[in-house]
């Protein structure tokens, strides 16, 4: 189990943000943004397990002892797609800093406030350049607990290409809709035509940038050996202050590129220090983002 009870009931609140919206197959609980469609009661039908109690009529219930869910025109689900970098490089931190823990539990977190709004949820894990597991499709409160034992199956280990195992989820059988990856973007070949092809297969996609707090300031000195977390090559560096300061200012400028290039391209882009617990991240920084709400 990835939550308690208290966090869990947190997250059912949260909706996730979707700009466009394609047509779904069933009546979700999301309703449509599209100029001049109608969002008007038009029906009730009976109430089946994993419904959002939310969009039960009470009064109807108190009257006739009956559940009965409200329908409305034009309203339609969501298909979320979350993909997990599962490559050797998000395997990077210790205790609560460990990036592929903290990457899992906003994965769980965001894929059950998608199930629990009605919203069409798949998840995937990329490494090696390919989609290396994958869920779903899976939709409604019931599959919760799939959900976590899926994510709870998943290792971190492999070299990244971020751009292989994009092109290879874009190319899924599934129905697009919001694409949100979640990565260390630590990837020699890029990431941006991985984009592209999500992009290109019309996903609104977001990209949640996750990164340990080292990585950014690392706090070493002196004469050493830098070992390569995936390939395990070395590299013998010495290191003093003026180093360190033109690595932060390197990586700060990173930083800046990554997003000015997704706000260029239309994506979402938020990014996330494990030094913040994942909790926050979800329930205040995402918040803020417009990712959820």
């Amino acid at each position: 189990m990835l939550f308690d009870d208290a966090t869990l009931r947190k997250l059912n609140q949260l909706t996730l943000v979707a700009a466009r919206i394609r047509a779904g197959g069933i009546q979700g609980d999301r309703r449509s943004t599209r100029r001049g469609s109608s969002v008007e009661f038009a029906d009730y039908r009976n109430y089946s397990p994993g419904d959002d109690l939310r969009r039960l009529d009470w009064n109807i219930y108190a009257r006739l002892e009956r559940p009965f869910i409200k329908l409305f025109e034009e309203e339609q689900d969501l298909a979320v797609t979350i993909l997990l970098d599962g490559s050797g490089s998000m395997s990077w931190g210790q205790g609560e800093l460990n990036k592929f823990d903290y990457a899992r539990r906003l994965a769980a977190g965001l894929g059950a406030a998608a199930l629990s709004g009605g919203d069409q949820l798949s998840v995937a894990l990329l490494r090696d350049g390919r989609v290396a597991a994958d869920a779903g499709p899976m939709r409604g409160p019931a599959v919760l607990a799939r959900l976590f034992r899926f994510l709870e199956t998943l290792t971190p280990g492999g070299a990244t290409d971020l751009n292989g195992s994009l092109r290879q989820a874009a190319i899924k059988p599934r129905r697009p809709g919001l694409a949100i990856l979640i990565s260390d973007l630590l990837a020699p070949q890029g990431y941006e035509s991985g984009l592209r092809e999500l992009l290109g297969r019309s996903y609104e996609v977001v990209l949640l940038h996750l990164l340990a707090p080292d990585e950014l300031d690392p706090e070493l000195a002196g004469d050493l050996q830098l070992v390569d977390i995936e390939t395990g090559q070395g590299q013998d560096v010495s290191l003093d202050g003026g180093l360190r300061s033109l690595y932060r200012q390197r990586a700060q400028a990173w930083l800046g590129a990554v997003q000015a290039d997704c706000r260029k391209r239309g994506i979402r882009y938020l990014h996330l220090n494990t030094r913040r617990p994942w909790d926050q991240a979800l329930l205040l920084e995402m918040r803020q983002a417009g990712i959820v709400k």
